[in-house]
């Protein structure tokens, strides 16, 4: 199972221990830029999936040729650049979540031998039903796609009143400190809560100055600096 440590996947896992499906392996990929509150709501599943007998959250994350982890962060540093998703791409998302995965499961033997063997690997996604467009992943070779939430037809509300009624606190929205998808009263607000990750993504943005053409900033058409000009 893949867990992003947001409402969908949350919820997904709620409904899945409520239902007794245990899957092998719960993953999360960290990209090194998630907010606090994300890491801590990551921590609190943890804790409750092993008080319901269910396995731990394994964190998985990008390394460099070296071995040495990588972060989003220090990528788009060495590199002079913003997220990609600032540029109309989601390299980023490819990249630092779905690759990290990829990577831990190629090279699991339990997984190796069991395509070796034939079998495919049931891979369950939070999607929930009111993005039924974003569940049009095709089985391939190693994995059966699911997405129970569509199954079990859970709508986004339904997803946050089965978080409230497990008792788990509702999780904050997804998004790396420094992302260009941010609203501006969302980037206000990590300004306010988070004033030391909210320089380092205007570090980000600085360093990236002099290469940008197509977009001015991590707002693609603004600065984040502009907030505080």
């Amino acid at each position: 199972m893949s867990f992003g440590g947001g409402i969908d996947s949350t919820a997904m896992l709620i409904e899945m221990v409520k239902r007794g499906i245990k899957p092998d392996l719960i993953l999360f990929s960290d990209v090194g830029a998630e907010k606090p509150s994300t890491y801590k709501h990551t921590d609190f599943m943890n804790n409750w999936l092993i008080a319901n007998n269910f396995p731990q959250i394994t964190k998985v994350f990008r390394v460099d040729k070296n071995g040495n982890r990588l972060t989003l962060e220090q990528d788009c540093l060495d590199k002079n650049c913003l997220p990609s998703i600032a540029y109309g791409y989601k390299k980023c998302s490819l990249k630092f979540k779905a690759q990290p995965q990829e990577k831990y499961m190629n090279n699991l033997q339990d997984a190796k031998d069991f395509w070796s063997s034939g079998g495919k690997i049931i891979k369950f996604i939070g999607i929930n039903a009111d993005e039924l467009r974003r569940s049009k992943i095709p089985e391939d070779a190693k994995y059966i796609y699911k997405f129970p939430l569509i199954d079990w037809n859970m709508g986004r509300d339904d997803c946050i009143r089965a978080i409230v009624s497990a008792g788990i606190p509702i999780p904050e929205k997804l998004n790396c400190f420094f992302c260009p998808s941010m609203k501006r009263y969302e980037i206000l607000r990590l300004k306010l809560e988070y004033p030391d990750l909210f320089e380092r993504a205007l570090f980000i943005e600085q360093r990236a100055q002099e290469s940008l053409t197509s977009v001015k900033g991590l707002g693609r058409s603004w600065a984040w600096n502009e907030l505080i000009s």
